[in-house]
């Protein structure tokens, strides 16, 4: 892996310490997957296309990563770039096929300068296939994966949930995924290679149990009618008397017989678990039971309990709440209140990020590190090749 040249970087001791990242500053899923390499340690320099000396403390994607300003489309900028390229371990981008190709920043001139270069690609379609070239985001990703389509009530049309399922879960995390994997395997080959990550392709992965419970015919198309999407009574979200709502998530049987127990639901009523005939009328009755008590009385009663309980937090909730609190879930960086770096190490756990620092603010430490002169970057700027 590439060394470590900047001391800001090098604060962190989480477990990438020492991969250095180049990041195509973008939208979405690529700076997410960076930010997710920076907080485990690596050294991920942002190239932005602009510099700002505007705040940028709230971006929580930018945050624990070099920034440096470049024109892209000035011969020198692209220089600095695959200049970078020859002592990092990985690039990831996350513009339409051809893109950096016509940058000249393509795979084929970056890992030219560099064979064990790892060249991550981050799409929603792919880089190949008749879609490729159409612009699109995680709505329609997620569509033609056939995650969209299960999720929303029964009779009522597909919830988009959030950009969860397609940017960040389908996309940035296998995108991650993907350049780690090719990492490892270019410290046995000592050849770097291209990651064709597509955010259609990784909710689909996503969707592997239904796919399978589907073969097995245990999953039918309709949405809103199976055991995992809302249908059955005891897998769901409910109102209570304040407003507020809880989930529960009584899967098994020894679950299912406690939340029957602590809501005082008729047993006998209550006894036909899994016949899916009776989930309807279930449904009612305990949405019915659990309007009467308040979310804090419901806590009450069954947090913590084998019920499968929780409480539906919003944003602003959700970092108060103890069992957060005892973990360290939130962390506040330069007074935003934002998620903590995830998972957890026994070992190499990495230090509380950094907040994003104004765009381009550490070019020229960049570029004093892979070799350039102060004179050689004062020419860079005379140029135009930095922003």
């Amino acid at each position: 892996m590439a060394a470590s040249a900047c001391s800001r970087a090098s604060r962190n001791v989480g477990p990438l310490q020492g991969l250095r990242v180049i990041e195509l500053q973008g939208i979405g899923p690529a700076p997410f997957c960076g930010m997710l390499l920076a907080d485990l340690g690596a050294e991920v320099i942002s190239i932005a296309r602009n510099s700002s000396p505007a705040d940028r403390s709230a971006l929580i994607s930018e945050r624990g990563k070099l920034s440096i300003a470049l024109n892209l489309k000035a011969p020198e900028g692209v220089d600095v770039v695959l200049k970078l390229c020859e002592q990092a371990d990985v690039l990831i981008e996350g513009f339409r096929p051809g893109v950096t190709e016509r940058l000249g920043i393509g795979p084929q001139a970056c890992m030219a300068r560099n064979p064990r270069l790892v060249y991550g690609r981050m799409t929603g379609w792919g880089q190949t296939g008749p879609l490729s070239k159409a612009a699109g985001h995680d709505i329609n990703y997620i569509s033609l994966s056939g995650a969209l389509h299960a999720i929303g009530r029964a009779g009522e049309r597909p919830v988009p949930p959030l950009n969860l399922v397609g940017d960040f879960g389908g996309g940035a995390m296998f995108l991650a995924f993907g350049v780690m994997s090719a990492v490892f395997e270019a410290k046995r080959s000592g050849i770097g290679q291209v990651i064709d990550a597509s955010m259609v392709e990784g909710s689909a992965a996503l969707m592997h149990m239904m796919y399978a419970m589907k073969a097995q015919g245990q999953w039918d198309d309709a949405r809103g009618s199976n055991l995992l999407d809302g249908a059955a009574h005891f897998y769901d979200t409910y109102e209570t008397a304040d407003g507020k709502y809880i989930s529960i998530g009584a899967l098994e049987p020894e679950f299912y017989r406690q939340l029957v127990q602590l809501t005082g639901v008729d047993a006998a009523e209550f006894s036909t678990h899994m016949d899916r005939n009776h989930w309807p009328a279930l449904r009612v009755k305990l949405a019915a039971v659990i309007k009467q008590k308040t979310r804090a009385e419901w806590c009450a009663i069954m947090e913590g309990t084998d019920v499968c309980f929780a409480p539906v937090l919003s944003m602003n909730e959700a970092p108060q709440h103890p069992h957060n609190q005892a973990r360290g879930t939130f962390v506040q960086v330069a007074g935003v209140e934002q998620p903590a770096p995830a998972p957890r190490f026994s070992r190499s756990s990495p230090r509380v990020p950094k907040a994003a620092s104004p765009a381009g603010s550490d070019t020229q430490a960049v570029l004093h590190s892979i070799g350039y002169s102060e004179s050689q970057i004062q020419s860079l700027r005379e140029r135009g090749a930095l922003t």
